[in-house]
């Protein structure tokens, strides 16, 4: 697996917990230079210390997903100071949880901003650089829920949903440029996006559910070091993960 990771330039939101760092220790180990971006810096500074520790390449910037400026800066930041961008993983994302006759309307506004503006920055942020290159990979983190919709999910499942139908429509006109596409979906893993359901309800049987069925965030490092370890000719498009114990 190592052979098509080793020394690639991997830029990843969302690396300050779960799923982004995950991925980040996991590639790092791999051989991958990594690029860690989140709002919280001391989380991304401290995991860039503890890459850098081990022999490994990192380098930690704060960034907001939802202003394409900062997302812009860091993708610049990336190529200026390793000379290319290979990978972007998109895997910012929020889940606040509610049904819609509630009404948590910021919520639905914020889940927009975050869980499909933030994919469009990044796609936006990259893609002159990887068109450039004639070549790259575009990774962005879907759901289950972008599959399927459960009790409190449609506003979160639309923008999953959403997500899948942008990274297909990429994937079709990318094809000249030699850059590949990837959609990954997990099913329930344990990581803080439980926290952001405000819903006590909606929150305590969620917590419930994915503490008894959730795997770990290293599977869906796994699941992504598969995907870019690929022969660059090989484009895998989609992934769905759960947990075997998961009915949804």
């Amino acid at each position: 697996m190592e052979n098509n990771i080793k020394n690639k330039v991997v830029v990843i939101t969302g690396a300050s917990s779960g799923l982004g760092e995950a991925a980040a220790k996991h590639l790092a180990e791999l051989g991958a230079t990594v690029v860690l971006g989140a709002r919280r810096f001391n989380k991304i500074e401290k995991l860039a210390k503890d890459i850098q520790e081990v022999g490994g390449k990192s380098l930690a910037i704060s960034v907001d997903v939802t202003n394409l400026e900062q997302v812009k800066k860091m993708v610049d930041t990336a190529v200026q100071q390793f000379g290319r961008v290979d990978v972007i993983i998109n895997n910012a994302g929020i889940m606040p949880l509610s049904p819609m006759d509630r009404i948590n309307v910021a919520e639905w506004n914020t889940m927009i901003d975050v869980n499909i503006k933030g994919v469009l920055n990044g796609i936006a942020a990259v893609l002159p650089y990887m068109k450039e290159q004639k070549s790259g990979q575009i990774i962005n983190t879907s759901s289950v829920a972008g599959h399927k919709i459960f009790n409190g999910s449609a506003v979160y499942s639309a923008t999953k949903y959403a997500v899948r139908a942008l990274t297909e429509g990429l994937r079709m006109e990318v094809k000249q440029y030699n850059i590949r596409t990837t959609i990954v979906c997990p099913g329930a893993v344990k990581t803080e996006l439980l926290e952001h359901i405000t819903e006590a309800d909606i929150q305590q049987a969620n917590k419930d559910y994915v503490g008894e069925v959730g795997i770990s965030p290293d599977s869906f490092a796994r699941v992504v070091a598969f995907a870019i370890s690929q022969p660059e000719d090989v484009d895998i498009n989609e992934i769905i993960f759960r947990p075997t114990a998961q009915e949804l």
